[in-house]
């Protein structure tokens, strides 16, 4: 790969890594660790991801259990869970905190669908971007030592580039939306 592509393809990776992030935070009825990646509590001054405080399991396909490290941490943890945009309210039994997830309505399942592809289109956009970006660098390099042919040949490599991730994006959200209206 030509030397010039190389960083925006660097960038329409980190795009799709983040677009993983923000979907696999997308509760689907099962319960998924992810959904607390988000979730940052107090730990002696600094904000600290739950899971590096505390022993995050999945006993069940709907439960989530969360067992601090230290005591003290339980209700640190709650409280971060009750204030975050989970939506469920934690157990605490004294020692770990259980988080439940209800079955989904149809009607949640809709929402939240068009909450993946509402994500899907933001990713799609920023790859668009990052080509713009690479076009508008390449017609630059008019006059240089690059030949105009060079220039077009690249052009032509960064389209296939966000062809391949625009795909990419597509694929990810159609596993998602039907992983989202699997009952």
């Amino acid at each position: 790969m030509d030397e010039k592509l190389k960083g925006y393809d660097e960038k329409m990776t980190k795009t799709m890594k983040n677009l993983g992030g923000e979907l696999g935070a997308i509760r689907a009825g099962r319960a998924n660790p992810h959904v607390l990646d988000r979730i940052v509590v107090d730990y002696y001054g600094s904000p600290t991801p739950i899971q590096q405080v505390a022993n995050v399991s999945v006993p069940e396909a709907r439960m989530i259990q969360i067992q601090p490290w230290e005591k003290n941490m339980l209700k640190v943890i709650e409280k971060a869970i009750q204030v975050s945009d989970l939506g469920i309210n934690p157990t605490n039994d004294g020692s770990t905190i259980r988080l439940v997830f209800p079955e989904l309505t149809e009607e949640r399942r809709k929402d939240l669908a068009k909450d993946v592809k509402k994500k899907g289109e933001a990713a799609k956009v920023a790859i668009r971007n990052i080509r713009r970006d690479g076009n508008d660098a390449f017609k630059k390099l008019k006059g240089t030592e690059v030949s105009e042919d060079e220039i077009k040949d690249l052009g032509e490599e960064l389209q296939k580039l966000t062809d391949k991730y625009i795909k990419e994006v597509d694929k990810e959200v159609e596993a998602k939306t039907k992983e989202v209206m699997t009952v």
